[in-house]
């Protein structure tokens, strides 16, 4: 029964120590959290850990291309309605990661626990979660991840048969042929503004049809499932009708979308929309992300985009110009060393605001802006860069270690 801990074998409890002290040891050599590399250890102690670790939780797993570390972290503060919670707040989504995060969870009767694309499906097979919430899939780290649909055909053939209550957003014709081969499915009407990955069926092939707020194959007959959950502007639609007000401290579209989903998940554990949504509005700020920092006597909004769906829905955020826009790209092992990406960002959006560049591959985001038609200056920090900006608060967009890098600069 979830909630009901059962003393870890004498083999669990030493690889869960032997974890630990790894992670510490990480962190004493200034090597970041540790939970990684104590993951690894505790793992190789005990390859059935992680089983173990979640048996008595009732689980929720999330993934997709963006939004899972945001959404992870409101559906836990939904959660903790109902009881303690355990989670992998700070995104370490492997299963070295999760392995480490359940670790301190002994007390816990929730997991919520972002995870991987890839693996989805097998950390779906270790946890037996309750609920599995799957947000998007878009191109991502192209000299890593698969192609999408090769993507979402394994999600597809791992969660097939599934006991989980799956919950999909309809909206996105990938999430809906991966999420159609689950027995039990609650359909979001959750948006999605980046269209590029998702113009042709996946289930044949064939050109999608894509009429307002709806999508369909011509050919096979595949199409976009009727929700029972909805996100209608600043509201979350219940399956009764029943439209509850979306309160966010998080700002944009995409922060509703997650909201929305993480109100059909909360659902799912037994804990009402309003209650859920009051308190996702507590949250401010998700490892970093959109938060205002004062840096060199300027104000700082940090925000994180690492592909070209997060992009675009980073731009709808900025204000007009002249707001003066800080660009940073990197591309390192957790990037994804491949910036051909960089090509299908529309970065005339930027047409009118000032705009600095940084970070390791800067010359690589020069010339996107200059083919573009954006104006830009190269800096060789984020100090040259703040001194470079016009008057106001400067909106600084990086990708996945840029964006760590600026918050180890700013003190964040």
């Amino acid at each position: 029964m979830a909630g009901n801990s059962e003393p870890l074998s004498p083999r669990a409890k030493l690889a869960v120590t032997a974890g630990k002290a790894a992670a510490a040891v990480s962190r004493a050599a200034g090597k970041g959290s540790g939970s990684v590399i104590g993951g690894k250890v505790a793992l190789r102690f005990d390859p059935d850990l992680l089983a173990r670790l979640a048996r008595h939780l009732d689980v929720v797993l999330v993934s997709a291309t963006n939004g899972k570390t945001t959404t992870t972290r409101l559906i836990a503060e939904a959660l903790r309605a109902g009881g303690p919670v355990v989670s992998n707040a700070l995104g370490a989504n492997m299963p070295a990661g999760i392995t480490s995060a359940l670790a301190g969870g002994s007390e816990a009767r929730f997991g919520v626990i972002e995870v991987d694309e890839k693996y989805l499906a097998g950390v779906a097979r270790d946890v037996s979660p309750k609920a599995i919430a799957l947000l998007n899939l878009s191109r991502d780290q192209l000299d890593r991840a698969a192609e999408t649909r090769m993507l979402a055909e394994k999600w597809r053939e791992g969660l097939a048969g599934t006991d989980a209550i799956v919950i999909a957003n309809a909206d996105d014709p990938l999430i809906t042929w991966a999420a159609s081969s689950s027995p039990t499915v609650v359909w979001v009407a959750a948006g999605q503004a980046w269209k590029d990955d998702a113009w042709s069926c996946p289930s044949c092939g064939g050109v999608l049809q894509r009429p307002a707020d709806d999508w369909f194959c011509g050919e096979c007959g595949f199409r976009r499932p009727m929700p029972t959950w909805g996100m209608v502007n600043d509201h979350v639609v219940d399956p009764h009708g029943v439209a509850w007000p979306i309160q966010l401290q998080l700002p944009g579209r995409a922060n509703r979308s997650n909201a929305a989903m993480s109100a059909a998940v909360a659902a799912a554990f037994g804990v009402d929309p309003k209650v859920a949504l009051e308190r996702m509005s507590h949250v401010q700020a998700v490892a970093g992300r959109y938060d205002v920092v004062v840096y060199q006597q300027r104000q700082l909004r940090l925000l994180l985009a690492k592909n070209p769906a997060g992009w675009l829905e980073t731009f709808s955020l900025i204000d007009g110009p002249p707001t003066p826009v800080v660009l940073s790209v990197n591309a390192r092992g957790a990037d994804g060393t491949d910036t051909s990406w960089l090509w299908d960002v529309d970065y005339t959006r930027l047409a009118g605001h000032p705009v600095m560049v940084l970070g390791d591959r800067k010359l690589d985001l020069a010339v996107r802006l200059e083919v573009a038609g954006v104006q830009f200056q190269v800096c060789s920090s984020l100090s040259e860069a703040v001194s470079a900006s016009p008057p106001g608060r400067i909106e600084v967009i990086a990708n996945y270690t840029a964006f760590q890098d600026l918050r180890r600069t700013v003190g964040n």
